[in-house]
Formats: structure tokens, C-alpha cells, sequence
């Protein structure tokens, strides 16, 4: 006999005596084939817990993982998921944007957007965008199967705190009579190369990720400090973060 400390794993019998368990199952409906779902967040921790949590419910399939947007478009491409969790703050090409190129080659996945803030601007530009459902990320486990579910019936889902920015909005709308405007006056090419400025590339770099000339670079970063009135890099990126771009988590 070793010293040391022993551990013993779970029998997986016992995980039907997990507490969140039984009320997450009783959102689903019975179905003969597994939901597939392609995870897309920056944090591996954060999809590995995905990953776990859905693989125990046992009615979904993972059928990849995606560490940036970029990644998260190509991969939906090649796996063909039905339902893509995407993280809305991701480096390279962030969730909003990813969402968008996929509406825009076609994908028939649906999107379920995870966000850290109820902002107004951000929600209704990923609905615009295409996104099927959006939750925070900090929904506890019987909301995100519950968002899962719905959306994979055809449905939409937001999360209570999101709903309820879109009622402030209203009452906004018909105490003032001034609707918000959340219309972006920047290109999507601009909106990749702003991004990637803002996480610090240099123009060369990003004219290597997207197959442009240094020159067309330089000339998407003058339309970009022109549309937006900035008054160079310090501006720029509080622009991004307050458009959630980019993160301080990041």
C-alpha cells in the first residue's frame, strides 16, 4: 500500500443525482438523434465546461470548438452544426462579425450569442445580424439548455435581463418619441481591421491575416478615423472597448 491521496471516480450512474440535471432534462423534448453544436469561445475552460455540462445531458452532440471568430466561421462550414454557441468578445474576428459572414455565406446554423453585459447595442445588432438567441454568459445551466432547446425548435430566446433592456428601450422609444440608433457607419472589412488595430497588429500583420496591401490597410484605417472622428490610437480603442470589440479580459 502507496501513501498519498486517493481519489475515486464518479460512477456515471450517479450523475442522474446531480441537482441542475433534473430540470435541465425537463426542457428538452424526446428526440431519436442528438442536437449537434459547435462551441466558439476564446476561454478553454469556459468550452471544456460547455462541453462537459452538454455531453451529460446527453441530447446534444459537440461537434467542434473554435478559440476566435474566424475559426468559428470556418469550422461551421466544415462540420455543418445546427445550433453554434458564440461567444460575442473573441479576438481575431469577435462574435457580432462572425455572425454576420455566416448570414451572409448562408449557414443554416442558429446562433446562440453569449454576452457579458445587456448592452442595447450589441443585443439588437446580433439580432440584425441573424443570431437566433442570446444569453449572458453568466446563465446558469438550466437557461442555456433551455435557450438550446427553444431555438432549436425555431424559436427565439433572450434571457430575462436582455428582455428587459429591449422594454427600457421601448419605454425610451414612447416617453421621448426618439428612437435609438444602432446603425454602423463602418464597412465590414473596416470593422475587421478596426478590431485587429485595437488588439494591437501592426499594419503589416493585418494586412498578412487579410490578404490586403499595406497601402489598402492604411486607407481602411484613415476611412475608420474619419467616420468615427477619433483622434488617433488612445481613442481608437476606447472606441472598441466600449463597442465590445475587445475586452480588458482579452
Amino acid at each position: 500500500m502507496t501513501g498519498g491521496l486517493v481519489t475515486r471516480e464518479r460512477p456515471r450512474d450517479s450523475l442522474a443525482e446531480l441537482p441542475w440535471l433534473a430540470p435541465v432534462r425537463a426542457t428538452l423534448r424526446p428526440s431519436f438523434r442528438r442536437i449537434r453544436v459547435l462551441l466558439a469561445d476564446d476561454h478553454t475552460l469556459f468550452r471544456q465546461g460547455i462541453r462537459a455540462m452538454l455531453e451529460v445531458v446527453g441530447e446534444f452532440e459537440i461537434v467542434g470548438e473554435a478559440a476566435d471568430g474566424r475559426e468559428a466561421v470556418q469550422l461551421a462550414e466544415k462540420h455543418d452544426p445546427e445550433i453554434i454557441v458564440m461567444d460575442v468578445s473573441m479576438p481575431l474576428l469577435n462574435g457580432l462579425e462572425a455572425t454576420r459572414q455566416l448570414k451572409q455565406r448562408k449557414c443554416t446554423a442558429r446562433v446562440l450569442a453569449l454576452l457579458t453585459d445587456p448592452q442595447s447595442e450589441v443585443l439588437y445588432q446580433l439580432l440584425a445580424a441573424g443570431a437566433a438567441g442570446c444569453i449572458l454568459k453568466d446563465a446558469d445551466a438550466s437557461e442555456l439548455i433551455r435557450a438550446l432547446s427553444e431555438i432549436h425548435r425555431g424559436n427565439t430566446y433572450l434571457s430575462p435581463a436582455l428582455s428587459q433592456t429591449m422594454v427600457w428601450d421601448y419605454l425610451h422609444l414612447a416617453q421621448t418619441g426618439q428612437r435609438k440608433s444602432y446603425e454602423d457607419p463602418l464597412s465590414a472589412r473596416e470593422r475587421e481591421v478596426l478590431q485587429l488595430i485595437a488588439e494591437g497588429y501592426s499594419n503589416q500583420e493585418i494586412a498578412g491575416m487579410l490578404y490586403l496591401s499595406v497601402k489598402t490597410v492604411e486607407a481602411h484605417k484613415a476611412h475608420i478615423m474619419e467616420k468615427l472622428r477619433l483622434r488617433g490610437r488612445i481613442e481608437l480603442l476606447k472606441y472598441a472597448l466600449k463597442k465590445g470589440l475587445i475586452s480588458l479580459d482579452d
